[in-house]
């Protein structure tokens, strides 16, 4: 099995080696649930309550040890102790899945397993498709990002095993490569794998990149589409992402840099254009750059634009202003990820813009279970 023979070597530490660095600094593992709950996020935050008593079956030789679920409180140990400690079920899950494919009739007659990459939509769960709720409640193994909304992994069937392998910015518990040995591993044992990301998985998700590994492995991958975050939350603020006369194209950007830093990865100079939307996800950082560019290019300071802190959960948080201001206002608001930014005179055309200019910009706090103002 790949996971078998691999995955030992993604941590440069040994289990031993980890336990005695931590006595080594006078320190006692610390139960998970002494972390700060993260229970006002629709989302899965690392080191959180609600991760590690999600996924508590990765721990369970660490908690009949110990009797906690140990993390260290030095961060630069954390990942790389954290897998340490999930290899003993990781590895247990694998025989249990081998075996039973034996006395199903053998591995080579069956074949691998499948893997579906599935998208949960921007968090609403009311979004999910009716094939991606199937598909999810049928699942041996579920892989899930940070961006899968709690509500949505509650969904998962009473036999699936969930395992985080969400990255934010600063700590990534599950390297990309990490990720397909993963998928690889339990689809060669015959498991229905389900590999969960926010939005749509072929948007901004990698997917691309874990259907292209996984093809060359021989293992069979199918695509569950979700609502992309453009849609489902313009579509929430009633925003057209196209309009006859107003936008007749809409550009998808990533503000994420390559090599971080405040700069964007890419702006083409066609992205200025007054008539086109412009979608910028994960752009937090990199937007004073991005917009600097954009009117650089020749997009009129006073476009609209809206920035979208979790778009269509219940702690929804949106800020319209003009292009030109709208950087200052989103450190003003204090948003943080995920925030979705849509730029483009189509913003106007929502029925939550300020109608005179002297309104912009606006904080508005929606409940999107209901779409009214609080």
């Amino acid at each position: 099995m790949a996971l078998v023979s691999r995955i030992p070597s993604i941590s440069p530490y040994s289990r031993a080696t980890q336990l005695r660095k931590i006595r080594s600094f006078g320190l006692n593992p610390v139960c998970c649930i002494n972390y700060a709950s993260h229970s006002s996020s629709p989302f899965t935050e690392k080191h959180s309550i609600e991760r590690y008593q999600r996924d508590s079956w990765i721990y369970k030789n660490e908690l009949e040890q110990s009797g906690s679920c140990p993390i260290l409180p030095d961060p630069s140990y954390v990942r790389d102790y954290d897998i340490a400690l999930q290899l003993p079920e990781l590895k247990k899950m694998l025989h249990v899945l081998k075996e039973k494919r034996e006395s199903e009739g053998g591995c080579d007659k069956k074949g691998p397993g499948n893997v579906f990459l599935v998208g949960t939509g921007p968090g609403d769960p009311e979004l999910l498709t009716v094939k991606a709720l199937r598909v999810i409640q049928n699942a041996d193994l579920l892989l899930y990002d940070r961006l899968v909304s709690n509500e949505v992994l509650d969904s998962v069937g009473p036999d699936g095993r969930l395992l985080y392998v969400g990255k934010t910015a600063g700590y990534h518990s599950r390297t990309q490569e990490e990720i397909h040995e993963l998928l690889l591993s339990f689809a060669e044992a015959g498991a229905n794998v389900v590999r969960l990301k926010g939005g749509d998985p072929l948007v901004f998700g990698r997917g691309g990149e874990e259907m292209d590994f996984l093809q060359q492995k021989g293992i069979q991958v199918k695509v569950i589409p979700g609502i992309t975050a453009a849609s489902g939350i313009s579509a929430e603020l009633g925003i057209p992402l196209t309009h006859r006369g107003i936008a007749n194209s809409v550009l998808f950007l990533t503000g994420h840099s390559r090599k971080g830093g405040a700069d964007p990865l890419f702006v083409a100079e066609n992205a200025a254009e007054p008539d086109s939307t412009l979608v910028v996800y994960m752009g937090l950082s990199t937007l004073p750059s991005l917009a600097s560019k954009l009117i650089h290019h020749g997009l009129p300071t006073d476009t609209p634009a809206v920035a979208i802190e979790r778009g269509t959960t219940p702690q929804q948080r949106v800020v319209f202003a003009e292009l030109k201001n709208l950087a200052d206002e989103i450190v003003s608001h204090r948003l943080e990820s995920p925030t979705l930014i849509i730029i483009g005179k189509v913003v106007a055309l929502s029925p939550l813009w300020p109608h005179s200019a002297e309104e912009t910009p606006i904080l508005v706090e929606t409940n999107s279970s209901t779409n009214t103002l609080q």
